[in-house]
């Protein structure tokens, strides 16, 4: 796995992976699918709990609900369709802080291609659609503030 680049200095603790290696991991996670696997999640960058990931959808997954985590992406390549928003119909939940669920009714259909960004709050439903070749999203998942 083409890794990051960690900062030497401990006066600069800035983590950075270049565009040649963002390229290096996605091919690597490429060649590491299985047949049939459809999904492929790996960490890019980690700073204690935040972590910025590639993601591979190369098939639909199921509408999902991040509770208390915005989820903040780029699409790095492909294409694919976001459909966020409105309600999940028979959400399940599957661990505390994830739901997912059978289709999302009433939400906004979005075209994605590469270089679009997205930032989707806390508790909004999502799901991602694939049209023709895989889609390779550069996400990361931010923690909502604890409450007052």
């Amino acid at each position: 796995m083409a890794g990051p680049v960690q900062a030497q200095d401990t006066a600069d603790p800035t983590a950075f992976a270049s565009p040649e290696a963002i390229k290096a991991q996605v091919g690597s996670m490429f060649s590491a699918m299985k047949p049939g696997q459809t999904f492929m999640w790996q960490p890019v960058l980690k700073d204690g709990p935040r972590t910025a990931a590639l993601e591979i959808w190369k098939a639909p997954g199921r509408p999902a609900v991040h509770v208390a985590e915005a989820e903040y992406f780029t699409v790095v390549q492909g294409a694919g369709t976001l459909v966020s928003g409105g309600r999940m119909k028979n959400p399940r939940q599957v661990n505390p802080g994830f739901i997912d669920g059978d289709v999302i009714e009433g939400g906004t259909t979005r075209p994605l291609v590469a270089g679009d960004v997205v930032l989707i709050p806390a508790g909004t439903p999502h799901w991602f659609g694939i049209t023709g070749e895989p889609l390779v999203l550069l996400g990361i998942k931010i923690p909502s503030p604890p409450a007052p």
